[in-house]
C-alpha cells in the first residue's frame, strides 16, 4: 500500500504533525510569554503548523 520513499516521507511528516500538535508538547507552549503582543501557543502553533505545510509541499513538490 505505501511504497517508495515519497509515501514513507509523508507518513513521517503526518506522525510528526500529530507529535507536535497533541497535548504533552503543545504543553510546552503554554507559558505567560507574548510574541510581538500575541501569546506563546498561538504562535508556536502556528509557527509549527506552517513548517508542518512547508515540509509537505517540499516532499510532494520534490522530484525522485
Amino acid at each position: 500500500m505505501f511504497q517508495g520513499l515519497r509515501a514513507q516521507r509523508l507518513l513521517a511528516l503526518f506522525a510528526l504533525g500529530w507529535a507536535l500538535l497533541n497535548f504533552p508538547l503543545l504543553g510546552l507552549w503554554d507559558r505567560d510569554l507574548t510574541v510581538f503582543g500575541v501569546p506563546l501557543l498561538p504562535v508556536g502553533v502556528f509557527v509549527g503548523w506552517a513548517v508542518l505545510i512547508a515540509l509537505m509541499a517540499w516532499v510532494v513538490e520534490k522530484r525522485e
